[in-house]
């Protein structure tokens, strides 16, 4: 994490914002500014753990300040504790430490053994989603639930590692995929968010949308791409500091579509295509499509490339596809809750009952794909290709990137589709 002080701004501002507000610290708006306020509610904070109360979050703070951002803590066992009491004194539960801690005996704790403490929530669901909460989270996750599986499909041409976690040891395998365009980075912590939830609920036998989240894990592999375009969306989010060698190279993109605004009008990966246009499904008729609407060298969105696959996260998702035995797949974008079914007139037998089925449990319309949007699409590739059934689902309503205030309604009416994705 960088030092922030008086002045600074972004993501991280928004994570410190969002944490001393938690704590009752902080009283703003979570604006992504550290203004005199959120100086203050720094100050009070550090007051409170007991380190230097120079407004400044250097080092130390951030040390202190992670078991929040983390969603655990490490705790030293003292004379008479037990699972039980350490459980009540947290807020936690004793399935939870049971989980978190699998080399400890719990009915052996031995004073001075130094255990993980599982606590509150480990997904931000207010603040910009960038890579370093994504890996953040990652992270948390190995350590609380190390019954989950992550990974990386591949890098992006900044080096971003594109990561996958997996939820059950089921046979049957399903995909969802977030972000592939920037400025629907929404969609990342939506599909993190469940994956909390259904682990969470796994650890304490417990239903998500009245289903079994240990009879899931049991049947299903459900492998989660949350952000497939790293690059773009730390461009959108601001984690991509204006005057940087990536930023400047975006805004030069932009400069040639001067009616895009910029980043916010970025779907693009950094080097200017459009991901969900590289698949080789009507490639050729995507090009002619988007080439007549101008859209003829790199962009900020609608490019298809030069050539199909040559996007570096497009060659990643469609290798890491290819490698498994998918027979369902959601990929998640914004806006208009909608769920798209099939490819041209193509689609299996079954799409069009499971897509009325995702639309009785979130509100959302099925629909056709838009003629012009109709190609070249991973929706459409894994429809044409497997012909098994793949959705495109648009989440959420307004203009993109969507505001962070519409993630509760958004998960509210996904969760049924989320759910039932893995049934079918």
């Amino acid at each position: 994490m960088n030092i922030l002080k008086l002045g600074s701004k972004g993501p991280e501002v928004e994570l410190l914002q969002s944490l001393l507000k938690k704590m009752g610290f902080y009283k703003g708006n979570i604006d992504g500014n550290f203004g005199p306020s959120t100086r203050q509610a720094v100050i009070a904070f550090q007051l409170s753990v007991g380190i230097s109360a120079d407004g400044i979050v250097g080092p130390n703070t951030w040390n202190a300040l992670m078991p929040y951002i983390n969603g655990y803590t490490l705790y030293t066992i003292r004379q008479g504790d037990n699972f039980y009491s350490i459980a009540i004194n947290f807020g936690t539960t004793v399935n939870s430490l049971i989980v978190a801690n699998p080399n400890v005996d719990y009915n052996n704790l031995q004073i001075g053994e130094q255990i993980i403490v599982p606590f509150g929530n480990i997904v931000p669901t207010n603040i910009s989603y960038t890579t370093d909460i994504l890996d953040v989270n990652v992270n948390s996750f190995r350590i609380v639930y190390p019954f989950l599986e992550t990974g990386t499909i591949g890098i992006t041409a900044l080096n971003q590692p594109i990561r996958y976690i997996k939820f059950g040891n089921g046979k049957k395998e399903v995909l969802y995929v977030g972000a592939t365009h920037a400025n629907e980075w929404i969609t990342s912590p939506l599909l993190m968010k469940f994956l909390e939830t259904l682990s969470k609920a796994y650890v304490n036998n417990l239903k998500v949308f009245g289903i079994d989240a240990r009879e899931l894990f049991e049947n299903v592999s459900l492998y989660v791409v949350p952000m497939l375009n790293p690059d773009g969306v730390n461009l959108v989010t601001g984690k991509i500091a204006e005057g940087s060698l990536g930023y400047n190279r975006a805004k030069a993109i932009t400069a040639n579509f001067p009616k895009i605004s910029f980043p916010s009008g970025w779907k693009a990966n950094l080097e200017g295509v459009d991901i969900n246009l590289q698949f080789p499904a009507g490639w050729a008729q995507a090009k002619e499509i988007k080439y007549a609407q101008g859209f003829d060298k790199p962009a900020p969105r609608d490019f298809v490339g030069y050539a199909p696959l040559t996007a570096r996260e497009a060659v990643s998702i469609y290798n890491f596809i290819m490698s498994r035995n998918f027979s369902l797949m959601l990929t998640y974008h914004t806006q208009g809750e909608v769920i798209y079914w099939q490819f041209q007139n193509y689609a299996p037998a079954n799409s069009l009952d499971i897509a009325n089925k995702f639309a009785s449990t979130s509100g959302y319309t099925v629909a056709d794909t838009p003629f012009e949007s109709s190609f070249a699409g991973l929706k459409d590739w894994f429809v044409y290709y497997y012909r098994l059934p793949g959705f495109t689902i648009e989440a959420g309503r307004g203009t993109n990137p969507l505001p962070i205030s519409q993630f509760n309604d958004i998960y509210n009416k996904n969760l049924g589709i989320l759910v039932n994705g893995m049934l079918q």
